[in-house]
C-alpha cells in the first residue's frame, strides 16, 4: 500500500520515491477525487491533474485506491509556529471536526489515536470503533419486536389463520405471535452496516482487529444495504441517549452523499472536507456557545433575503455565513474565509479580495447592519497577535464599518470560544445578561 502525504493547495509530483506518487496510481487517485460530489464542472475541485503531478485545492481528507492512499491535511499553524508537522495537523484537524460533530474525545481516546503513523481516515475509524466497542460491552439497545414461532406450546397469542392453513398438518405445532425482546432493529442494523463498510476501508492492524471483534459481537444482527436503512425507526431517548455520537458517526460514513465517495466502476473511497466549510460551521458552533449567557442569538446561514425585486418577486437570495442578532435586529454579519492573508506591512488590504469586500457590504446594506466582519484563520505569517483591522465604509467619518480579523484555531476550545466572544461583545459593547 503506497501512502502520501500532502498539505492543502500543496503538490505532488510523479515518481516512485517518497516524495512522489506513481502515475498509474495518481490517476486512480484523482479519478476517485473527480466522483466526488465536491468536484463539479471540470473535476479538478479536490485535485489538480496535471502532466506532471497532483496539486491538492481547499478540500483536505483522504482519497483511496485499493493500492494507494493520499492524504491532505490543512495549514492549521499558530502564531510564530515555524512549521507545523503532520500528525500535530491531523490533530487539529480532528478537534475541529469534534467540535463540529459535537463528539467528546477525551484526553486519553487523544493521546491513543496514533497521529504519527496513520492517516486522518485511520484515525477516525479508529475512534468510531473505540467509543463502539465501549458501549458494545455496556449492551446492545434491545426492542419489543412482532415475532412469529411455531412452538409447541403457547406463547404470546394465536395465530389462528396459520395454525389452521400451513399448520394444519403438524398439530404438534402451534402457531404463535408473541413481543419478544431482540437486538435485530434499526440501530444496530446501522451500526453493523458501518462496520462492514469500514472493514473493507481500514488498512491498520489495529482497525482491522477490533473491526474483527465487533462484526463477531454483530453477527446475529441482519445485514441491511446501505440504502435500506431505516434511520426513520432509530428514536434517541434517555435510554440510548449515550449512542448519538455513534449514530452520528456512523451516517457520515455511510452516506456517500456527502464527504465521501465509493463511485460505480472506480473502485475507490473518499473522506472529505471542505475547509471553507468546515471554517464556518467551527466558527459558528464556538461563537454559539460563547455568547450563550448574552442578549445576542447566532445563526447561520440564515438570512435569506433577497438583493433585488422584480415586482414581488425576489432574486438573488443572499446567505451570509454568521449573522448575531441582538432580538429582531442584525447587529453584526460575519463571513467566514478559509484563506492565507497577508501583513499589514506587506499589504495595506491584508491580500483580501475586492470581491469579499463588496459582498460585506451588500450584506450591510441589505440586512442595515452597521457592522460587517471578515473573519480568517491565523498563521504562522503574521504577527504573533491575532490581526483586527477596522475600516468605515464609503467616507471616513462613516457609522458603518468593516472589520478584517483573525482566529487562531490552534489551543483549546475554550480559548477559541474567549476570543470569538471577546471580538464580538467589544465590538457591539454588549452586557452579560444576568
Amino acid at each position: 500500500m503506497i501512502r502520501r502525504t500532502i498539505r492543502e493547495w500543496e503538490r505532488i509530483g510523479y515518481g516512485t520515491d517518497e516524495t512522489t506518487i506513481p502515475a498509474a496510481q495518481a490517476d486512480r487517485i484523482a479519478a476517485t477525487a473527480r466522483a466526488s460530489d465536491f468536484s463539479r464542472i471540470g473535476g479538478n475541485e479536490v485535485l489538480e491533474h496535471g502532466r506532471k503531478g497532483l496539486r491538492a485545492r481547499g478540500v483536505v481528507g483522504v482519497i483511496a485506491s485499493p493500492d494507494c492512499q493520499l492524504e491532505i491535511l490543512p495549514k492549521i499553524e499558530s502564531a510564530g509556529e515555524s512549521g507545523a508537522n503532520n500528525d500535530t495537523l491531523r490533530h487539529r484537524l480532528v478537534h475541529m471536526l469534534a467540535v463540529v460533530w459535537d463528539i467528546d474525545v477525551d484526553t486519553g481516546a487523544i493521546t491513543q489515536l496514533g497521529w504519527q503513523r496513520d492517516t486522518i481516515l485511520e484515525l477516525l475509524i479508529r475512534l468510531f470503533c473505540n467509543k463502539l466497542a465501549d458501549a458494545v460491552r455496556q449492551g446492545m439497545p434491545r426492542q419489543y419486536i412482532d415475532q412469529e414461532a411455531d412452538l409447541p406450546a403457547l406463547r404470546g397469542r394465536l395465530d389462528v389463520t396459520r395454525q389452521f392453513s400451513a399448520l394444519a398438518i403438524s398439530p404438534q405445532k402451534l402457531a404463535c405471535r408473541f413481543d419478544g425482546l431482540s437486538p435485530d432493529i434499526a440501530h444496530n442494523q446501522v451500526m453493523r452496516a458501518a462496520i462492514g463498510k469500514l472493514s473493507r476501508l481500514a488498512r491498520a492492524p489495529d482497525n482491522q482487529r477490533i473491526l474483527r471483534e465487533l462484526n463477531f459481537a454483530y453477527a446475529d444482527i441482519s445485514e441491511v444495504p446501505t440504502g435500506a436503512l431505516r434511520w426513520d425507526l432509530i428514536v434517541l431517548d434517555r435510554t440510548n441517549r449515550r449512542w448519538r455520537e455513534l449514530l452520528f458517526l456512523a451516517c457520515r460514513f455511510l452516506d456517500d452523499r456527502h464527504q465521501q465517495t465509493s463511485a460505480g466502476p472506480i473502485h475507490g473511497h473518499a473522506l472529505l472536507f471542505e475547509m471553507n466549510v468546515l471554517f464556518e460551521a467551527y466558527v459558528a458552533k464556538l461563537l454559539t456557545r460563547a455568547l450563550a449567557d448574552t442578549d445576542l442569538s447566532v445563526s447561520a446561514q440564515g438570512g435569506l433575503r433577497h438583493c433585488l425585486f422584480e415586482r414581488d418577486a425576489g432574486r438573488f437570495q443572499t446567505r451570509p455565513d454568521l449573522i448575531v442578532r441582538r432580538g429582531r435586529r442584525t447587529s453584526l454579519i460575519i463571513d467566514t474565509k478559509w484563506k492565507r492573508i497577508t501583513t499589514h506591512v506587506d499589504d495595506p488590504k491584508h491580500g483580501v479580495s475586492q470581491a469579499d469586500v463588496y459582498q460585506l457590504m451588500a450584506y450591510g446594506q441589505i440586512y442595515d447592519c452597521p457592522q460587517v466582519m471578515l473573519l480568517f484563520p491565523h498563521h504562522a505569517a503574521l504577527p504573533p497577535d491575532p490581526i483586527l483591522q477596522r475600516y468605515s465604509i464609503a467616507r471616513r467619518d462613516a457609522n458603518e464599518d468593516l472589520f478584517i480579523a483573525t482566529l487562531d484555531v490552534t489551543g483549546s476550545r475554550r480559548a477559541h470560544e474567549a476570543a470569538l466572544r471577546a471580538l464580538v461583545l467589544d465590538r457591539l459593547n454588549t452586557t452579560v445578561v444576568a
